[in-house]
């Protein structure tokens, strides 16, 4: 993972060698009305600027702004930045979504793309998760991510704010060497499937000095997933930082080289955890990964490896995951868990995990006195213990894992 920094560091280079000469697209100059509406503007903004031959910059300035609906795609003749110093908001009725199938804001298709500014996306959720039943739904209507980011390249989004998104508050999909650097999320405990960054099918993705506050994940991880950096993240409330669900899909491929480094929990339903479903029908590999260094301030389940993952009962446990999970570094876990079993690993019976490593475990349990100390719990796994401090001992006792939160 040491390539990483590097990675970033020659996207920075690169997007700042063009700040002279930038061509400027201000916002207020495309007629936005008294009602702050700029989704007509915005459109036709992007527009010339994805048309520019020269390095293009759009800037919506302070203050409140309407955005009904954006479908920014390129390419881009040039490197482009859309600064945003203000506040964007949502309709907060998801049916009055101009296009039902699209996400709120959508960038695809750019290269050497940067989002910046300090301001902030409010996707007016509130509403919304009301009416959210597409835990127990599958015919649920679709509600729209704040912001998706799908094909892009060499990119920063930097010093932004997603609020309150209906759905996930961000995706990136199908990109290579993007960073998401100050990336803040706010959101309450309670809101439904509002993952605050959502990675998949990507090379390259780092994520540095972020503050996630949500109702889910805080980082959620699909598959095809190589060289990711995850350092300095804040998390909670959330259900922390996962590697899955995975399994469900046959085509899923393999997940590698993941770096989880100086993160904290502080409250949240898990820490860092990988799931895979059981009775599912993909045999993909998770293997090279690496959790360093974390933080746990009163967290659920700190560490979990949970092949047998099936939330609200919709699947089968007739049959193991399918899923290799290998190459796991564990080392300098430190804090505290509101939960008994602070290391949990799962593993499926057709495929144990392997090369586990693990060492420098100091975790301790806030809760009654009279169910003793902190307990770890192991099944199907073979693993190295790496030296340093471990409390509680690890796979002291084994037995049937109870349900983990989403």
């Amino acid at each position: 993972m040491e390539q990483q920094p590097l990675v970033f560091l020659a996207i920075v280079l690169a997007l700042s060698s063009y700040a002279h000469g930038l061509k400027i697209f201000d916002i207020s100059s495309y007629g936005v009305g008294a009602d702050k509406d700029i989704t007509a503007a915005l459109d036709k903004a992007w527009k010339e600027a994805i048309a520019s031959p020269e390095p293009a910059k759009i800037t919506i300035g302070p203050g409140e702004w309407i955005l009904k609906q954006a479908h920014l795609e390129g390419p881009s003749k040039s490197p482009l930045e859309l600064e945003v110093k203000g506040t964007i908001k949502a309709l907060s009725d998801p049916t009055q979504l101009p296009n039902k199938e699209w996400e709120w804001v959508t960038v695809n298709y750019v290269n050497y793309f940067t989002l910046s500014g300090g301001g902030v996306f409010d996707g007016m959720g509130e509403q919304a998760w009301k009416t959210n039943d597409c835990h127990v739904n599958t015919k649920c209507a679709k509600l729209p991510i704040n912001l998706s980011f799908n094909f892009i390249n060499n990119s920063i989004i930097q010093d932004i704010t997603t609020k309150d998104s209906k759905n996930f508050h961000s995706n990136c999909i199908s990109s290579n060497n993007v960073t998401f650097l100050r990336y803040k999320v706010s959101a309450p405990h309670d809101s439904p499937n509002t993952d605050g960054l959502h990675i998949a099918r990507n090379i390259g993705i780092t994520i540095l000095d972020a503050v996630i506050q949500t109702g889910d994940d805080c980082i959620s991880m699909g598959d095809q997933m190589t060289d990711v950096m995850i350092k300095n993240v804040k998390c909670g409330p959330g259900h922390g930082i996962s590697i899955g669900s995975m399994g469900k899909n046959i085509e899923e491929k393999d997940v590698s080289r993941i770096t989880i480094q100086n993160c904290t929990f502080d409250n949240t339903a898990n820490g860092v955890r990988i799931k895979t479903w059981p009775s599912a029908p993909a045999t993909l590999t998770i293997s090279d990964l690496n959790f360093l260094d974390l933080t746990m301030i009163n967290a659920s389940n700190p560490v979990i490896i949970d092949q047998q993952y099936c939330p609200w009962n919709l699947c089968s446990l007739d049959k193991p995951s399918s899923i290799q999970i290998s190459k796991v570094k564990i080392q300098n876990v430190k804090g505290t868990s509101s939960t008994q079993d602070v290391v949990i690993f799962s593993c499926s019976t057709s495929k144990p995990c392997q090369d586990v490593q693990i060492g420098d475990i100091d975790l301790k349990f806030t809760g009654d006195p009279a169910l003793g100390g902190a307990t770890t719990k192991c099944q199907n796994v073979k693993y190295t213990f790496t030296g340093g401090a471990q409390n509680p001992p690890l796979c002291q006792r084994s037995s049937a894992p109870k349900p983990f939160p989403m």
